[in-house]
């Protein structure tokens, strides 16, 4: 039977990359779900499409391919800024909601562990999750995270718009009716503020295999 590895928290917390790490050590499928969203955002952005147009957005939420969820240009301000706003729409949730429950089915047969990470796993996509984290960090420290990130990837922007942006992100996680961003009652609490990778891994590292 393959074992859940639920990872959840806010915007630049560092889940993505404490998923990779653990994914590459236990050879675990890995699925990033913030960058579903992202990738029907981009798309949204590309071709112009308003963001209430219903019927458009599930067309892309229903088509998006392993090549669009692997894409470098998700990050930015502007993807990030729509992203925010159409998860919160119940029809696209309810739509990638179906992706991320195949996806162990579709890639992690075999296997011992496979890695979901977002802002809901644990409580609402995988609630039956053994292994649930719930990762957090200082905001100040989350928005130079992330505008490194984005300066990494050639864009252009500021440190204090990126944690405008983070404070305003964790308001609207936190307190949307559909799935608001909260720990799982059974989930290991992670406070990244001041742990380097390595060490953030190891701490799961240990918490798993007990």
């Amino acid at each position: 039977m393959t074992n859940i590895i639920a990872i959840d928290g806010p915007a630049s917390v560092g889940k993505s990359t404490l998923a990779k790490k653990i994914s590459n050590y236990y050879g675990a499928p890995l699925l990033n779900s913030g960058r579903l969203y992202r990738a029907v955002a981009l798309d949204i952005i590309n071709k112009k499409i308003n963001i209430n147009n219903k019927n458009k957005i599930l067309q892309y939420a229903k088509s998006l391919t392993y090549e669009k969820i692997k894409s470098e240009k998700l990050f930015s301000s502007k993807v990030d800024k729509v992203a925010s706003k159409i998860s919160s729409k119940k029809y696209l949730r309810k739509q990638l909601m179906a992706y991320q429950r195949e996806f162990p089915k579709k890639y992690a047969k075999g296997k011992k562990f496979v890695v979901i990470e977002g802002r809901d796993i644990g409580t609402k996509i995988f609630p039956q999750a053994k292994i649930k984290i719930f990762m957090w960090a200082d905001t100040k420290v989350r928005a130079k995270r992330r505008y490194i990130q984005i300066k990494k990837n050639g864009g252009k922007t500021s440190l204090k718009q990126i944690y405008d942006e983070i404070v305003a992100r964790d308001m609207s996680d936190l307190n949307r009716k559909i799935a608001p961003l909260r720990p799982a009652i059974n989930s290991v609490l992670l406070d990244t503020s001041y742990l380097g990778i390595e060490q953030a891994f190891n701490t799961i590292k240990k918490y798993i295999t007990n």
